[in-house]
């Protein structure tokens, strides 16, 4: 039933995701007076249609994924009146453009609706060692963050990514941030401890405690703990929620011990045994905040974009980790994974309310709206982004690109997209085993 429930779910955020894009291609579309033979609401075969005064068919099909917006001569060597290739350059990187555009739109309208009712994670600092370099240098709390090396630091959260992505390896700190208005910039050389590491990343929230990355060679990857799994006991502790798990590291800190895990993955129990890894890692000297906290409407909208701007950075960063080896392809989830996570974050937030249920969904559909933006933007043959590309090079070459041309770079790069789709299939269900 959960399963049952969480597909619907996925389904629905996909399908508005989706139309949402398309919608955006349409409106342009239409402003540019290109004709649009059919807009539909789900994809399949036709329930019901209507043909309007301008030609388009106006369609809602049977299954609910997503929709379509099919314009006259898109795909064509066509530049009869109306057509797509019978616009400027402009208009046309305009109209794909616009599919991105608006999921990035939609991301910002989802964000007020969970920043106005849980408010947003500032990045002040909540505590600062005093024998600390940071102290030293005038960090003191209360101090709002808003750079962290070379990073934006508006949110707690922004902190916490730059730190994943780039960890802190004895070199210097730089920090900007504002008290009383002022704004601040120090630099200072972090002192290093020895620590032991189990190398994982994991949702620290009151939900599952569900592991989230799994370092490359780390003790965790060689216990055989994979992302996804849900921490539910350590060293005989039962732990429920993701900030049981916090406290409970913060109270027990990791040592040269080693240390009994137990996971459930996808309903089976799995019982794993580690030796945490010792290091010198840097200390940055100060604690940051990662609570949410309300904000007046003016904040919500400035942090909505702050929000999105979060968000895309986040797969920007991602894609720079899996470019550079940080993380591996098999750390990547597609389409089964993602109803999987949609699924365990509804049985995780129901028990407490529909509110907090509802919030929780709209909160992952910011991060899927901003992925499919910024995914969709890559200059990938057979995306939005490959088409600008294109049009780019038109723009620089003052030619356009024979269609027949055009139309084999789209193929090759919609049958790599396929081919990848079949790899995360595999890769989905090969976790679900």
């Amino acid at each position: 039933m959960q399963t049952f429930i969480g597909i619907v779910i996925a389904l629905i955020i996909f399908g508005v995701l989706v139309l949402i894009h398309e919608f955006g291609h349409f409106i342009v579309a239409v402003k540019n007076k290109v004709t649009v033979n059919e807009f539909s609401i789900g994809m399949g075969p036709r329930i019901y249609s209507h043909v309007a005064k301008s030609g388009t068919r106006y369609s809602l099909k049977l299954l609910p994924l997503g929709g379509s917006c099919a314009m006259l001569g898109e795909d064509e060597d066509n530049n009869e009146e109306g057509s797509f290739n019978s616009k400027s350059i402009w208009a046309r990187m305009a109209i794909v453009f616009a599919g991105p555009f608006f999921n990035f739109i939609l991301a910002f309208v989802l964000a007020l609706i969970v920043i106005g009712a849980k408010g947003i994670d500032k990045s002040y600092v909540t505590y600062v060692d005093e024998k600390s370099p940071a102290y030293e240098a005038g960090l003191r709390v209360g101090d709002q963050i808003t750079k962290f090396n070379g990073a934006h630091a508006t949110l707690g959260r922004e902190i916490y990514l730059e730190e994943y992505v780039n960890p802190l390896d004895g070199s210097n700190i730089s920090i900007t941030f504002t008290r009383n208005g002022e704004k601040k910039s120090i630099t200072y050389k972090p002192s290093t401890q020895k620590k032991a590491i189990v190398g994982m990343s994991y949702t620290s929230q009151d939900t599952k405690a569900t592991v989230e990355q799994v370092t490359k060679n780390s003790p965790m990857a060689e216990a055989g703990v994979m992302a996804g799994d849900v921490v539910t006991e350590i060293d005989g502790t039962k732990i429920t929620t993701g900030s049981d798990m916090a406290k409970y590291i913060s109270e027990h800190p990791f040592g040269e011990k080693e240390v009994n895990i137990t996971l459930d993955r996808k309903g089976k129990e799995i019982k794993v045994v580690l030796k945490p890894k010792v290091t010198e890692i840097a200390d940055r000297g100060f604690v940051y905040n990662l609570a949410r906290e309300k904000v007046s409407f003016g904040n919500v909208i400035k942090y909505s974009f702050t929000e999105v701007r979060y968000e895309i950075a986040t797969v920007l960063k991602s894609l720079k980790m899996l470019v550079t080896g940080q993380v591996s392809a098999n750390e990547i989830s597609g389409p089964v994974g993602i109803v999987t996570v949609i699924g365990d974050t509804y049985t995780s937030a129901k028990s407490s309310g529909a509110t907090v249920t509802i919030l929780s969904l709209i909160n992952l559909a910011i991060m899927l709206s901003a992925n499919l933006g910024v995914m969709n933007l890559l200059p990938i043959p057979a995306l939005d982004g490959g088409r600008i590309f294109l049009y780019l090079i038109e723009i620089i070459t003052g030619k356009p690109i024979p269609k027949d041309k055009e139309g084999m770079i789209h193929f090759v790069g919609f049958v790599l997209l396929m081919a990848l789709m079949v790899f995360l299939l595999f890769n989905d269900i090969r976790k679900l085993i």
